[in-house]
């Protein structure tokens, strides 16, 4: 099952992306092994449009065209969403693998959120925490909790376990 994050937003040069970077390359190296694989980032630009609404309609466009192949699951970040654990996440993700789903994007919005279109879509809205966190520091976490997710499947010992 290929794993595609979404992002609204450019990753800028620094340590975040250096690090997102990491774990995205342990990703792709170990996620084979547990039937993951990694496909990458796809980033759009905030939108610039006049009204809140106008915005996240405009942004979700090209989230609901990469959910559009069948087979794809779409997992909404929100700080409304449900809040996992590590295991369970990963259960979350074999489960969708184990049932047949080609394709999961983990979906992150822009500063004004996601549209209702896309949370109506989403099979998942999940929760970071109630904080709220710059996007690149959400795509670290996204990326280290995918990484962390295939050491659980892969049956690495897990320090909460």
């Amino acid at each position: 099952m290929q794993l595609i994050v979404f992002a609204v937003g450019r990753m800028k040069k620094g340590p975040e992306r250096e690090l997102t970077g990491r774990y995205a390359d342990r990703l792709d190296k170990a996620g084979p092994a547990v039937g993951l694989t990694w496909g990458g980032v796809t980033e759009i630009t905030e939108s610039r449009a006049a009204t809140r609404d106008q915005r996240k309609t405009e942004e979700a466009g090209p989230c609901l065209a990469l959910t559009a192949e069948r087979g794809t699951a779409l997992i909404a970040l929100d700080e409304t969403g449900k809040s996992l654990t590590s295991n369970d996440f990963a259960t979350r993700l074999s489960d969708m693998r184990d049932h047949g789903t080609r394709r999961v994007v983990l979906a992150i919005g822009g500063p004004d959120g996601h549209a209702s279109a896309v949370r109506d879509r989403a099979d998942l809205t999940l929760s970071l925490g109630r904080m709220t966190w710059p996007h690149q520091i959400v795509r670290l976490l996204l990326a280290e909790q995918l990484y962390r997710a295939v050491t659980i499947l892969s049956g690495h010992p897990y320090h909460r376990s």
